[in-house]
């Protein structure tokens, strides 16, 4: 909705400079049913109510700490909309792009109130029609939408979309194998090897009618330890030693981890903790890949020559990820590592990592935007657990990522997050095991329907013959 933007001498105000050819969709909250131009004061509006408390948005936290406590922000005109902010952090852009912080009418919230949620009303390709509460949700296209495509013709493309929500995952198969479905988004282990080759490609019954869709997802799957030394429990374990923590990243591989138990779904983690899909990301930062002479090396320098004498390791997993655990468990035994794999419930293990109350733990970080700050910052010494369950805690990682923070050259930036990244590996309070992949298997008479880094449905321009 933004045209062009500029940040203040000291970065802590942004002036946006927005487009003038946005009109919300036609709904009866406006005169005459029909939808009005998109102005500055919506964006204060809009910004103002995820942070008012009686809203209870659950996305007040994005602007937690972050922003003025007096006039965060300001509609200097109906163009112009200025953000100022506490301090200053360049990310907040990527915060700003979350789906939060879309833009919405005062009109329509005060005429539905809280049946908003069921009468939502926008700017974007496609407009609500209607919902069936765990069923199905059909939009229809915006006639008004603003933006077109090369050739000068009014986006989106298709006339509608109908979402379907249902419960099993085998009856969504046979649906999308009956066509009633064009798109389906993962692919449940339960058929995974009847759909995919152990490489991560089509099986030859199905390339005829299928596209397979595999792109990089902001998600990494790792391994987090615990590190506060300060902690009994962290000051009498083996893992208190980064030799023991290195010969952990070495001593597992990867690669055969990802042809047998994710038919090649996503790639084994051997770079950095930031994963494929941000600019920033950087193949060139050598993490650990599988070698076993440097994991027995690890050993020896830690005073564990093969293992020797080394207590058992437990490692807590929760029952999805029981095959995953089996196989890491099995890969360090034969270096002398010996591993016990407690399997507990979800919400337990949330609770554990939480309370700093989990040694080695399994663990995943979905971006919430898309800046490799969100995962440079579970490391930041100063923030607690949450996001920072390893309690990681290193001065020269928070110097850089607070220099990180403001730094609005965007190259600079980059460099200065991989340095971050490479220094997490080399301390190694965490295991990273692969990047995901958003997988979509995909009916070939769609077009133009392309993947995106956090598996977002962006259909403008998809066709379907």
């Amino acid at each position: 909705l933004a045209k062009t933007w500029e940040f203040s001498a000291d970065r802590k105000r942004i002036t946006f400079h927005l487009r003038q050819d946005v009109f919300f969709h036609d709904d009866d909250c406006f005169p005459a049913g029909k939808g009005r131009k998109l102005v500055a004061s919506d964006v204060q509006y809009s910004f103002n109510r995820i942070i008012d408390e009686s809203t209870a948005s659950p996305g007040a936290w994005i602007f937690n700490n972050k922003i003025d406590s007096l006039q965060a922000f300001v509609a200097l005109d109906d163009s112009t909309f200025s953000l100022q902010l506490s301090s200053a952090f360049v990310p907040i852009l990527g915060i700003l792009s979350m789906q939060y912080c879309s833009i919405v009418p005062k009109e329509a919230v005060d005429k539905y109130a809280n049946d908003f949620r069921r009468h939502p009303v926008g700017t974007g390709p496609f407009k609500f029609v209607a919902w069936d509460e765990g069923q199905a949700l059909i939009l229809r296209k915006n006639e008004n939408y603003f933006e077109h495509d090369a050739q000068g013709k009014r986006l989106p493309y298709l006339d509608g979309i109908k979402v379907t929500f249902l419960d099993s995952k085998a009856t969504e198969f046979l649906a999308f194998q009956q066509k009633r479905i064009d798109f389906i988004n993962d692919i449940d282990p339960s058929f995974k090897d009847e759909i995919l080759t152990k490489t991560g490609k089509l099986q030859l019954q199905w390339k005829n009618d299928l596209d397979l869709q595999k792109n990089p997802y902001l998600n990494i799957e790792y391994l987090g330890i615990l590190i506060d030394s300060s902690r009994p429990e962290v000051k009498s374990s083996p893992l208190v030693k980064r030799k023991i923590r290195q010969a952990i990243n070495y001593g597992i591989n990867k690669k055969k981890m990802m042809l047998y138990l994710r038919n090649s779904i996503g790639t084994a983690a051997e770079n950095g903790f930031v994963p494929p899909g941000l600019p920033s990301y950087s193949n060139e930062l050598i993490g650990y890949s599988y070698d076993v002479e440097k994991a027995k090396q690890c050993l020896k320098d830690a005073g564990f020559p093969d293992g020797k004498n080394l207590p058992e390791i437990k490692l807590l997993t929760i029952p999805t990820y029981a095959n995953l655990g089996s196989f890491i468990a099995n890969d360090l035994k034969s270096l002398g590592i010996n591993v016990q794999v407690e399997v507990i419930q979800k919400s337990l293990l949330l609770q554990k990592t939480s309370k700093s109350e989990a040694g080695f733990f399994r663990a995943s970080w979905i971006a919430d935007y898309p800046d490799a700050e969100n995962y440079l910052s579970v490391f930041y010494g100063k923030n607690p657990a949450p996001p920072n369950y390893t309690r990681y805690s290193n001065p020269a990682y928070d110097k850089l990522y607070e220099a990180a923070i403001i730094e609005t050259d965007v190259e600079k930036r980059f460099k200065m997050y991989r340095t971050l990244d490479s220094m997490l590996i080399a301390d190694a309070p965490i295991v990273p095991l692969w990047y995901d992949q958003v997988i979509h298997l995909v009916h070939i008479n769609v077009t133009g329907f392309t993947a995106n880094a956090l598996n977002l449905l962006e259909l403008r321009k998809v066709i379907k013959k």
